[in-house]
């Protein structure tokens, strides 16, 4: 061990860079501990399993197969080049060759090194050609232009000069006996009589490049190289989108829903910290992509903002030194001066931007908690949604009809009622939808029938069903919410039945996943599901012959798909008809666009740029197929109307229940 003036001077600049780092990042802890508490540190094993999945393997941003595969080099790169990073610094306090010790696998590691100097170099300028040559599209942000192009520079420059100190040194025959670099040691004959100098040069540049670097992290879009990690580990394990609860019998609770940054739990604040700007999540959103204001991006830079200038001030020790200045921030509004209110009630709720986000950030939810804030705290909502509240309170159902209405479609079909015959297998949760609107009834009459030439023994609520509260949750009015969930529970824990099945997306997702936080857990199955079902336990003949359908594309509904990541029963349902085959859309299954109706949007207008359902009908007319099949009533509605909108009198819109009844012996 040589120990000198050079190792002295690094050893200060060393002990310096971390000792700032480390202030800053504890400063951001600190910011985390203002927000709502939230426990995300069950599940470990899991947890684990997905941070290696989505955090290492990048397996959602490989996703992009033009720009992930970019990322993802970068990504594996650096991960090798700790290696690289660790030597160095032991190389400044005077051990040379830390890892020589580990023999051929370090023949490995210093060849993966030499690899990924060279793949890290290609695509940096790759990445660089993408923004600033092609100009695509969700990289076009003003304001990050000059950050981007430093941010990339910087990178291809400690790559390149870690390249050059082994090159240099694989010339000065001071490399490591396992060290195996071929791209370094054929650039080793050039540097000739300077090749020393040439060396400290790279050696200094190199490691101070990586500690401005990191000291640079925390200021800037670039902090998620630090919590992508920790922020994919502490996401979600259940399903999409799934909301939390509000105990409204805690009198504690004086606010509901998010007004302010320090309203929101811990972990979004850390999503916040965490967003690349990649654009991925506004690039995949119905509403941006047909010129809306929404930007699932910009609602998660702006809870950063909106962090980084409240919490500062909230910090302070002495809240009686704050500043004129100061007091002008804390006077902002968040939603509002921060958030733009319109963009926050553009929002389908798809689940696509959490999708395609490559880091797990839960848009949707916060998106919805600033809905509460907006319906329960400050009375400012949709003039639409008023009327929505009032028929659900009143009626049970978003519309206007009489709940004595609601089993009307069932007249005549002699179709049993639970508080008839309570000794039945299956409940058939009609919905909303399917015991009011016109052309659902159609498909409640069909499934009916299915289940009754499969012999399947079940019934309906009739009058005793009310809205599953699907709506009311997604527009924010958690509180009415909370009481149709509680009267349905009330009323389904007085019947012993097997199974609900439900031809609704909407109310098959609440029942599997949002009921059991309120202590009603009960095997819910999809209609499409059960039909496949019925379809495979031989209960269903299908005729021998083809299909009389010409050709057939399918819609996925995103509250069967991305919520519940089923693909592939309705399909293989649709399927099991001979001759039958199904052209899919340019986006379809977990790439596939949203109908416009989810997050309340049903109830709603669209006042600004395309409507979604036209923009979703017309990617599925581009098949060139006579039927479009559905599984979701609200898919049905806006499909069918995107369809009459386009004058187009060939093509029918069918539920898939539909289309297997046509098709039975």
């Amino acid at each position: 061990m040589d120990f000198g003036i050079k190792n002295i001077i690094f050893v200060v600049i060393l002990i310096a860079a971390f000792v700032y780092f480390a202030k800053n990042v504890l400063t951001l802890i600190n910011y985390l501990k203002l927000a709502k508490p939230d426990n995300r540190f069950g599940n470990i094993s899991e947890r684990i399993i997905q941070t290696l999945l989505v955090a290492f393997a990048q397996t959602k941003i490989l996703r992009d197969k033009k720009a992930g595969p970019i990322h993802a080099g970068i990504f594996w790169g650096f991960l090798i080049l700790l290696f690289s990073a660790l030597n160095s610094i032991f190389t400044g306090f005077g051990i040379n060759q830390l890892f020589n010790f580990m023999g051929p696998v370090y023949t490995i590691i210093t060849l993966l090194t030499d690899v990924f100097c060279v793949a890290i170099i290609i695509a940096v300028i790759w990445a660089l050609q993408r923004r600033y040559i092609v100009k695509v599209k969700r990289l076009q942000v003003e304001s990050e232009k000059v950050e981007a192009a430093l941010i990339l520079l910087t990178i291809f420059l400690i790559v390149t000069f870690l390249l050059i100190e082994n090159s240099t040194l694989i010339a000065m025959n001071g490399d490591a006996s396992w060290a195996f670099r071929p791209f370094a040691a054929m650039l080793a004959p050039i540097w000739g009589s300077a090749t020393y100098v040439i060396h400290e040069i790279a050696f200094w540049v190199h490691i101070l490049l990586i500690l401005a670097f990191m000291n640079y992290l925390p200021f800037s879009k670039h902090l998620h190289v630090l919590t992508s990690v920790p922020n994919v580990f502490f996401s979600n394990l259940g399903p999409t989108n799934k909301l939390d609860t509000i105990d409204f019998e805690d009198e504690s609770n004086e606010k509901f829903g998010v007004s302010d940054v320090e309203d929101f739990k811990w972990k979004t604040l850390l999503d916040g910290y965490t967003c690349t700007h990649c654009g991925r999540c506004t690039s995949v959103c119905p509403a941006n992509i047909t010129g809306k204001v929404l930007d699932p991006r910009e609602v998660v830079i702006q809870i950063r903002e909106r962090t980084m200038d409240k919490m500062p001030i909230l910090a302070k020790e002495d809240q009686v030194q704050i500043t004129e200045a100061e007091q002008s921030k804390l006077d902002k509004k968040f939603i509002g001066d921060y958030q733009n209110i319109e963009a926050l009630w553009q929002c389908t709720t798809c689940g696509a931007c959490m999708q395609e986000c490559p880091v797990n950030i839960e848009h949707v939810s916060a998106i919805v908690e600033m809905r509460r804030s907006l319906v329960m705290m400050d009375a400012e909502f949709p003039d639409l949604l008023q009327t929505t509240f009032g028929n659900m309170e009143n009626n049970g159902s978003p519309w206007a009809f009489s709940q004595a209405e609601r089993a009307d479609w069932a007249e005549g079909k002699n179709i049993d009622k639970a508080a008839e015959n309570q000794e039945f297998d299956i409940l058939f949760w009609v919905g909303c939808a399917g015991s009011f609107d016109d052309r659902a009834k159609k498909v409640s009459i069909a499934f009916s029938e299915l289940m009754q030439k499969a012999g399947v023994n079940f019934a309906i609520l009739g009058t005793e069903e009310q809205c599953n509260g699907d709506v009311a949750r997604r527009t924010g009015n958690e509180y009415l919410a909370d009481m149709m969930v509680k009267a349905n529970i009330e009323t389904l824990n007085q019947y012993n039945f097997k199974k609900i099945v439900a031809t609704c997306p909407h109310c098959f997702n609440t029942f599997k996943n949002e009921y059991p936080m309120f202590g009603a857990k009960y095997e819910v199955i999809h209609h499409t599901q059960f039909i496949m079902d019925l379809i495979k336990d031989g209960k269903l003949s299908l005729k021998d012959s083809a299909t009389d359908i010409e050709s057939l594309t399918y819609h996925d509904s995103c509250y069967m798909g991305r919520y519940n990541n089923v693909y592939d029963e309705p399909r293989n349902s649709l399927l099991s008809v001979p001759g039958m085959k199904i052209k899919e859309a340019g986006r379809n299954k977990d790439k596939g666009l949203c109908c416009g109706a989810g997050g309340g949007q049903m109830f709603l207008e669209e006042t600004q740029g395309k409507r979604v359902n036209i923009e979703r009908t017309e990617e599925l007319l581009e098949t060139g197929a006579k039927t479009i099949a559905v599984n979701c009533p609200f898919c049905m509605t806006m499909i069918s109307d995107g369809v009459k909108a386009k004058d187009v009198e060939d093509v029918k819109v069918k539920d898939v229940s539909e289309i297997i009844l046509e098709s039975l012996k």
